[in-house]
């Protein structure tokens, strides 16, 4: 049956739901019409820009009756920029939204009618948290852009001003745009791979309230260095200026050659009691606040007497592991990523922790290897990618037969993937908490309880 939705007609819709990607939904004559910046309970006018056998897109043309979950979003360019896809949703909404996100993923692709999903924890003040922004640096026109892509584009959206990142962010960015006009810096091209600069990146340790600025260079010098540096330490808590040296022809960000021109290559952030270095390349959440909600909740699910023994899996720069081993007999963190071991050696020395150990390599090897030797658990915590557990991973998981898994899970439907493989294999999920780590976007964190059917 044809659709009789054709492009570029233009059509009344009552939004009735928000999908996946934080598209608002529509219906007409029965058929899905999928309409971005929009919220449930709009009355939208919508022009048609694909239109599928039984569902269409739709562009937003303007609101005919607001719904009482629409906000007015801070940033001038949120419909724009693909980094805040719900900022136009009031945030107790945004939250009720992300709860029915992780049921909806639990039940459709987990096949987990009765799990209990508690509500999901938000922030008191859901702006100005993220301590990591990552800008391209492109000239179009012949004018400098610094900013964000476009949603599914590599189009910049110019972005001095950002409500979700610290606030010291836009100096940075104008002293860094000033600097580049001034002296003449040539900017990096996609397409032909000439020109020198390619992007910022800023860190920011949200309670010490130390930067770093570093700046992803196609080539081994910075002309005028000096100028940059004199202008950057003008702003207040930059202790680290660094060079990222990515030659390559890639749309990966960084490269593992860094060169420190000012300073040192960390900065020092707090997660509860403890402290971690943050290099250019080390992974830390971005939501310092959320962060230290959501490993209270892995903390609570773990219930930990300081008998136990306990592996964590995809263990990073070692921040859980070093939650966890303040409650804990002994933690054993494995992770792939050399630098990352590395960092988590070096915070475990920085917090005089000295029950745990730390290995490079896969987790799916690294594991069941020591299982071998003896080393036993009767805990598990799994933080993995968001491509979720790997297979061999959770077959080791179920043959080492812990007491308990703890799983920290950034992508609802990978959980819910991974949660029934274990519930086919002797485990139960006792839970599953919700944590809002990134206010006014589509993602959403969480902590899954899950124990021996024996236990």
């Amino acid at each position: 049956m044809e659709t009789p939705l054709k492009k570029n007609d233009r059509y009344e819709v009552e939004i009735i739901d928000i999908g996946a990607a934080g598209e608002g939904i529509g219906k007409i004559n029965d058929f899905i019409v999928f309409v971005p910046s929009t919220v449930t309970g709009d009355v939208a006018e919508v022009h048609i820009i694909k239109a599928k056998k039984s569902f269409a897109y739709g562009k937003l043309l303007r609101i005919i009756k607001p719904s009482p979950f629409r906000n007015d979003p801070r940033c001038n360019t949120a419909s724009q920029c693909g980094g805040c896809q719900l900022q136009h949703i009031a945030y107790s909404e945004q939250l009720q939204w992300k709860t029915k996100k992780v049921k909806e993923a639990l039940r459709r692709i987990g096949g987990l009618q009765h799990i209990k999903v508690e509500d999901t924890l938000g922030m008191e003040n859901p702006f100005n948290y993220r301590n990591k922004a990552q800008y391209p640096i492109r000239k179009e026109n012949g004018e400098i852009k610094i900013g964000f892509f476009a949603s599914r584009s590599h189009r910049i959206v110019p972005s001095e001003s950002c409500v979700i990142q610290d606030i010291r962010n836009e100096r940075i960015i104008q002293v860094i745009k000033d600097f580049l006009t001034q002296y003449n810096i040539t900017i990096y091209n996609e397409e032909t791979h000439q020109g020198l600069v390619r992007h910022l990146l800023i860190k920011t340790a949200y309670h010490t309230q130390e930067m770093m600025v570093c700046l992803v260079i196609n080539g081994k010098e910075l002309p005028h260095q000096d100028k940059l540096i004199q202008q950057l330490k003008a702003v207040e808590g930059i202790k680290s200026i660094v060079l990222n040296h990515n030659t390559g022809q890639t749309n990966v960000i960084l490269s593992s050659h860094i060169t420190v021109i000012d300073g040192q290559d960390y900065i020092i952030d707090n997660i509860g009691d403890l402290q971690f270095k943050i290099s250019p390349l080390s992974f830390f959440q971005v939501n310092p606040l959320q962060t230290k909600v959501l490993y209270d909740k892995a903390l609570e699910f773990a219930a930990l007497t300081g008998t136990e023994t306990v592996w964590d899996a995809y263990c990073g720069i070692g921040t859980i592991s070093l939650f966890l081993a303040q409650k804990a007999k002994k933690v054993y963190g494995v992770e792939i990523v050399p630098e990352a071991i590395a960092n988590a050696k070096a915070n475990a020395e920085l917090n005089g922790i000295t029950n745990a150990a730390f290995y490079v390599g896969k987790a799916e090897e690294i594991i069941p290897k020591m299982y071998e030797e003896g080393i036993a658990a009767d805990t598990i915590v799994v933080d993995p990618p968001r491509k979720g557990c790997d297979p061999k991973l959770l077959e080791t998981l179920v043959a080492m037969s812990p007491e308990k898994i703890v799983y920290v899970s950034c992508d609802p439907a990978t959980l819910a993937r991974d949660l029934a493989y274990l519930t086919q294999n002797g485990y139960r999920v006792d839970g599953v908490q919700p944590v809002d780590m990134f206010p006014h976007t589509v993602h959403v964190e969480c902590v899954a309880l899950i124990e021996a059917l024996s236990s």
